[in-house]
């Protein structure tokens, strides 16, 4: 099969499409004819600094296609399923293997391109919003890097469970499109202190939570719009800058910090987790949510996929498909 692999850690341009070996089924496994390709945040990480699982690694958390071959131990899905599948690594190829339970049925009426784009943003937003972040009806909670699809899902829950939703992106362009997805309040990071903001806004309480897909200074800046007793999520580095955070912030108004990993909740609480992203799902099928999807690039195009991704002019997932 082709898939789109590399030899070592770094950027985009380590990435070669090349011919590999088919993947092998186990017995509590699926194999899956790919057919959509969501490059996650955790994709651009791994390219640059996990250790390969093998050499050459192919990279990827998520994708949807149809199932190609059933494990023998596998007894509710069927050779022909469509089906969305969260995995510890490949799905940047023809053919992917993910074990099972960690695939869900694809609904009627919603896309493969859409599937392929809900667990892992959409699962995330959920487990940071409600799970760790204790969210309720007329709560305040600021979102950043609301043009990302992590950001897209958790404006969007956010709206539906009656919060008052602040949320910062990169440029004014951005904040006028996220009108349509339930942002109350926009603030543009490039230009406004966004804790000067919040605290403007909010006759100086500050939010009762953040969702911090960013990490570093803007981690430090987070806890500091908070409320009294607010909870900041941290959910990623996609700044990538080093700062440390300094826990007397925290003490500093009773503050509490959670973090929040996707991919592991499946394994601790796996039958909660999982039927939440059933429920995600229906909902996209049934349109009373919108997945967005920025762009779409052909596998081979893996360099310059990541490369966009990394540019952060996306609004929304972008994809590649076989």
């Amino acid at each position: 099969m082709k898939a789109a692999v590399y030899y070592q850690n770094g950027g985009p341009e380590v990435f070669r499409y090349e011919d590999v070996a088919d993947p092998v089924c186990g017995l509590n496994d699926v194999i899956i004819r790919v057919e959509s390709i969501a490059i996650e945040g955790g994709d651009l990480i791994n390219r640059e600094l996990r250790p390969l699982a093998k050499i050459p690694h192919i990279v990827g958390y998520q994708c949807a296609g149809t199932v190609d071959v059933v494990g023998s131990e596998v007894f509710d899905r069927r050779v022909g399923d469509r089906v969305v599948a969260v995995l510890p690594w490949g799905s940047h190829a023809q053919y992917a293997v993910a074990p099972a339970a960690d695939t869900w049925i694809v609904p009627e009426g919603l896309s493969i391109d859409m599937a392929a784009a809900i667990p892992v943003a959409w699962g995330t937003a959920y487990e940071c919003l409600f799970t760790a972040g204790r969210l309720e009806n007329a709560n305040t909670v600021l979102i950043h890097a609301g043009a990302g699809a992590l950001g897209l899902a958790a404006v969007q829950l956010a709206k539906r469970a009656g919060a008052k939703v602040f949320v910062t992106a990169s440029d004014d362009s951005r904040l006028n499109q996220l009108k349509a997805f339930g942002m109350d309040i926009g603030i543009n990071y490039a230009v406004d202190d966004f804790v000067g903001k919040i605290m403007s806004y909010t006759s100086g309480r500050g939010v009762d939570l953040v969702v911090d897909s960013i990490g570093g200074k803007t981690l430090a800046s987070s806890i500091q719009s908070l409320a009294y007793g607010g909870r900041a999520v941290t959910v990623g580095v996609s700044g990538r800058d080093s700062e440390k955070l300094d826990p007397v912030m925290l003490w500093r108004g009773n503050k509490s910090l959670h973090g929040v990993y996707f991919p592991s909740c499946l394994d601790a609480e796996h039958q909660r987790v999982h039927y939440r992203v059933s429920e995600i799902l229906e909902a996209a099928a049934r349109g009373e949510i919108s997945v967005v999807i920025d762009r779409t690039f052909p596998l081979k195009f893996a360099q310059e996929a990541h490369q966009y991704v990394q540019s952060r002019r996306a609004f929304g997932r972008v994809l590649m498909r076989p």
